[in-house]
């Protein structure tokens, strides 16, 4: 499920990649290209009015994807830190020792 999430957000941010790099920052866009053709084939309005609710609606999807997607990540083990907090509490002689704990040497050079 979490690999779903990952293809649908990386296609709708390419998505909006390519609507946000056909928009002219200055206001022209895909519509200043058709130039004097603009009125008769889409009209200058219905092009830049298509595009920005593109943008708006592609950035609600990447958002709203990414919003959700962490509820579909598999619970391994306590993520909370509640063992941490209980380890600390607990008595030393109730906590356990490592494992690859090594003893220290003597101290040989006793004067």
């Amino acid at each position: 499920m979490l690999v779903l999430f990952g293809v649908l957000i990386i296609i709708a941010s390419a998505v909006l990649g390519m609507i946000v790099l056909i928009q002219n920052p200055k206001g022209g866009g895909l519509s200043g290209t058709f130039g004097g053709f603009s009125n008769q084939l889409m009209g200058v309005k219905q092009t830049t009015d298509i595009l920005e609710k593109g943008t708006w609606i592609f950035a609600a999807v990447v958002g709203l994807l990414c919003l959700v997607s962490p509820a579909f990540i598999p619970k391994q083990g306590s993520a909370s830190g509640d063992d941490i907090i209980k380890g600390i509490n607990a008595s030393p002689a109730q906590q356990s020792k490592p494992a690859n704990t090594v003893p220290m040497p003597a101290d040989t050079n006793k004067k």
